[in-house]
């Protein structure tokens, strides 16, 4: 039997894409000024990601602005977050990214993660790439 308040965080979760450490995000924002409202992008690598996939999940977004290191955290479910997209993949061997906030130069870039995407028709045998035939250029004479 459900509690009032396991209904209530159920109904709350938001569809979300896969977040992992070591993703660029782009946050889109709701901000209420007076009686306005307009949505403002914040863009940048996820060092953290704590508390699971509940309710209570938030991520830790770095960007660097003109030199220094800006860092905000997200509840990913809050009702003020329009939409959050993934931009790239890294390749990261830590949970927490921590030791970014200190790098400096190549050791504060991340290796992109490829995806290979197999076509599902062919069998593993004929999926291997072919080598491309590449035809000799033809010898054509030059009007003088």
């Amino acid at each position: 039997m459900t509690t009032l308040l396991e209904k209530f965080n159920a109904e709350q979760l938001q569809k979300l894409p896969d977040l992992r450490p070591g993703d660029t995000i782009k946050v889109h924002q709701k901000i209420k000024e007076g009686d306005k409202e307009r949505i403002q992008i914040f863009e940048g690598v996820i060092i953290a990601k704590k508390h699971g996939k509940g309710i209570a999940s938030m991520i830790t977004v770095r960007k660097v602005v003109d030199g220094v290191g800006v860092e905000r955290i997200f509840p990913i479910h809050s009702t003020a977050l329009e939409k959050i997209e993934v931009v790239k993949h890294a390749k990261v061997r830590r949970a927490k990214l921590y030791y970014l906030r200190t790098a400096k130069g190549k050791k504060s870039k991340l290796k992109r993660k490829d995806f290979a995407v197999a076509i599902a028709d062919k069998p593993a045998e004929e999926q291997a790439v072919e080598p491309a035939v590449v035809e000799a250029p033809v010898e054509t004479e030059t009007p003088k």
